[in-house]
């Protein structure tokens, strides 16, 4: 039987950690075939107590306690890493609520298709409404993409799926060649910035690496009130797209054309988005309006950095300053 070792990075919000810790004990995969591992990135409230009676449930897996003193969730993921014991790596986070049958979904989906690395489905769990200006087209925003019924195909030549922390499953051996996070992206001290996630999945697939998009590997991602509301999805679709246009001077495919430093297609979608934007008020359509003015915005932010940028383009990964997991960092 496989087994599974689940990664977790938390700060200060132990209540929803407890539920995260909760729906993994109740997994219908054997206990004994896989561990939790909580990388506590600097708590300050109870989250070490949350763990401590979650390692002590009965019928529950190993779970264990990391303290990282060092701030960025890609340093907390890092050195949890080394303490993994599975065949496949799963990661969530710790506002999600997996589905009874996760871990036993992502391993059908390993077995039946042999994919290096799995992406599963993430379904919102609202906290309220949602108001009627947020649909399908900006959930990106709130980690919670929609990506349909269907299985499908990850490859270097074919993904309309970008894996998210939340839900990705991987082989130990893709951790073993391609190392962990990097933490010179990613979210820290509260800030919007993105991009380990999708750094990572561009690292896997230039390393050759084949994925899945398995809907049947379920999880239920918090969606809080705190972030509904337009300027904080401006804010993140504007560093967002700064963010990728980053990625892009590394991992962009010399193959497309560009204009004043952005692929074409970017500038085509920009004109569409403008118009459809304008429509929508006409109709006073305010999701349709929203998100396509909100992929304007995005365009501005990689329209930025492409032209004004200060910020290094994304290298390859430094084992050292990545801090690369399976190597110990006490040497």
């Amino acid at each position: 039987m496989h087994t599974f070792s689940v990664v977790i990075a938390t700060r200060n919000r132990q209540a929803l950690l407890a539920e995260t810790l909760n729906a993994l004990s109740a997994q219908d995969w054997p206990t004994d075939a896989f561990e939790v591992i909580v990388a506590d990135n600097g708590s300050t409230d109870d989250t070490p107590r949350v763990v401590e009676e979650a390692a002590h449930r009965r019928g529950a897996p190993l779970v264990r306690y990391l303290f990282v003193p060092e701030p960025g969730k890609s340093m907390a993921v890092n050195q949890a890493l080394p303490l993994t014991n599975g065949d496949f790596i799963a990661f969530t986070d710790d506002d999600v609520r997996p589905e009874r049958d996760w871990l036993t979904q992502v391993a059908a989906a390993f077995d039946e298709t042999r994919a290096d690395f799995i992406a599963g489905r993430v379904r919102p769990a609202w906290e309220a409404a949602p108001p009627d200006w947020v649909s399908p087209s900006v959930y990106g925003v709130i980690a919670v993409p929609e990506n349909g019924d269907t299985r499908l195909d990850i490859t270097a030549g074919q993904h309309q799926v970008v894996p998210i922390g939340a839900n990705m499953a991987v082989r130990r051996s893709v951790i073993r060649s391609i190392g962990g996070l990097r933490v010179d992206l990613g979210k820290i001290d509260g800030s919007l910035r993105t991009g380990e996630d999708h750094e990572f999945f561009l690292r896997m697939l230039h390393s050759g690496f084949r994925g899945i998009y398995e809907p049947r590997a379920v999880v239920h991602h918090r969606v809080g009130t705190e972030r509904l509301y337009p300027g904080y999805f401006r804010r993140w679709l504007h560093q967002n797209g700064r963010d990728v246009a980053r990625l892009n001077r590394v991992y962009g495919r010399p193959e497309v054309r560009r204009l004043l430093r952005a692929p074409r297609y970017l500038w085509k979608q920009a004109v569409f988005d403008s118009v459809a934007a304008a429509g929508a008020a006409i109709r006073r359509d305010r999701a349709r309006r929203f998100g396509s003015f909100g992929r304007l915005i995005w365009f501005a932010g990689y329209l930025r950095e492409a032209w004004f940028g200060r910020s290094p383009a994304v290298g390859a990964y430094d084992t050292k300053d990545n801090r690369s997991p399976f190597v110990s960092q006490a040497s």
